[in-house]
């Protein structure tokens, strides 16, 4: 997608925004679909730095599930999409649904579909929503699309959420961990190197590592802040690229112990929504380039398009699926069921439960391993700095008896 500078009238006079397409002949179809007459365009070409580095959606899933749900039961009780909009806008605790809201409910005013007014605010609601609202409009039927989407969410947040709690107590931990040994190596062990000193002799080889850590960390503690502060922001950055991205997502996939669950994860993702597309009518094609960006894997997504372009070619989207090894048996097999069987969505839908499935049993089994795992972490490393001071101190303390 590019970002297009316009000036233009309409009927409230002459104005300059900016509009999204693929393409500058997209974007001046799409501004005089909205009744815009065009004086000037020009493409806006955005830097690196200039670029929206946010990761994910600003807007929470539980907020969107909310909305969702909200937006359903006003139209299901004969409020127009234009009120329904105008009262979710005011009700809603998240500032960037309501901000965009706002400018849904003018565009919705001025006579454009709500689906082309969604499509404006593609960080919030991205292409899988604006396809299913389009089709809802299609066929008269938004109320039931919504509430679609909303437990489409609600399955999406539950895995994720999933998946968060495995990781963050790791991840918890392990901060935990280099604190305390920063704590020791700058505070603690300072305190007995004078000691040491005045007592003599030869100190043990582990007295020696830790002291010379000790010593090298007072000098350059800032450098390990620093080294974390650009690893994460170098991390970031990767991510944008989507070639530095798809090997990062091949190291996520194949990575020991959590490689498997995310693979799961991305999967239930992946067959989720396009359940959610081809059963609201999306055609397939478009259902399987939707998958491709929304499902946030540079390695599934590469095999999405593969399978496109051989559905395309008139045989199976299932074959380059065959080939991959991110894709089990499971899938492929169930997929093809469901193109034989013509009961695609519903084959989806029941991978996608398995896997949901998967990750949930997968991430207890994972807490119930890491947690005593990381304690024992954590108390090697700690255990490592105490002996460190006491075993000198006891040959000391034998020495002094000896006498």
């Amino acid at each position: 997608m590019a970002r297009f500078k316009y000036t233009g009238r309409d009927r409230k006079g002459k104005k300059t925004a900016y509009i999204t397409a693929d393409n500058k002949r997209e974007a001046m179809v799409k501004l005089k679909a909205q009744g815009v007459r065009i004086v000037s365009i020009q493409q806006v070409q955005e830097s690196i730095l200039a670029k929206d580095v946010t990761i994910g959606n600003p807007v929470k899933l539980q907020h969107m599930v909310i909305f969702l749900r909200q937006f359903a039961t006003l139209l299901e009780a004969g409020v127009t999409v234009v009120d329904a909009t105008k009262i979710l806008s005011e009700q809603t605790e998240s500032k960037p649904l309501r901000k965009a809201l706002i400018e849904v409910e003018k565009e919705i005013r001025d006579g454009n579909p709500i689906s082309d007014a969604l499509s404006q605010h593609k960080k919030i609601f991205e292409p899988m929503f604006v396809n299913m609202m389009r089709a809802g409009e299609a066929t008269g039927s938004l109320d039931e699309t919504l509430n679609m989407l909303a437990v489409h969410y609600e399955k999406q947040y539950q895995t994720k959420q999933k998946i968060v709690s495995a990781l963050a107590y790791p991840a918890v931990v392990g901060l935990i961990a280099i604190g305390v040994v920063i704590f020791l190596l700058v505070a603690v062990v300072p305190t007995f190197v004078g000691m040491f000193d005045d007592f003599g002799g030869d100190l043990p080889a582990i007295t020696k590592f830790v002291i010379g850590s000790s010593e090298w960390m007072q000098k350059y503690w800032y450098l390990v802040v620093a080294f974390m502060i650009l690893l994460a922001i170098g991390f970031v950055f990767l991510r944008q690229n989507p070639k530095t991205k798809y090997y990062l997502d091949v190291a996520s996939l194949r990575m020991p112990i959590f490689g498997g669950l995310i693979q799961k994860a991305v999967l239930a993702r992946m067959t989720r929504t396009m359940s959610s597309l081809v059963s609201s009518s999306v055609p397939i094609l478009q259902a399987i380039s939707i998958c491709e960006k929304v499902v946030e894997n540079e390695v599934v997504s590469r095999v999405l398009a593969q399978s496109r372009l051989s559905l395309e070619r008139g045989t199976s989207f299932t074959d380059p699926m065959r080939k991959h090894w991110a894709f089990p048996p499971l899938v492929t097999q169930m997929i093809a069921i469901g193109e034989e069987t013509g009961s695609l969505d519903a084959m989806l839908g029941k991978v996608a439960d398995f896997y949901e499935k998967e990750v949930e049993a997968g991430t207890d089994r994972l807490k119930s391993l890491i947690e005593p795992l990381m304690i024992v972490v954590l108390a090697a490393l700690v255990g490592t700095i105490v002996s460190s001071i006491l075993v000198p101190m006891f040959e000391v303390f034998n020495h002094v008896d000896s006498y």
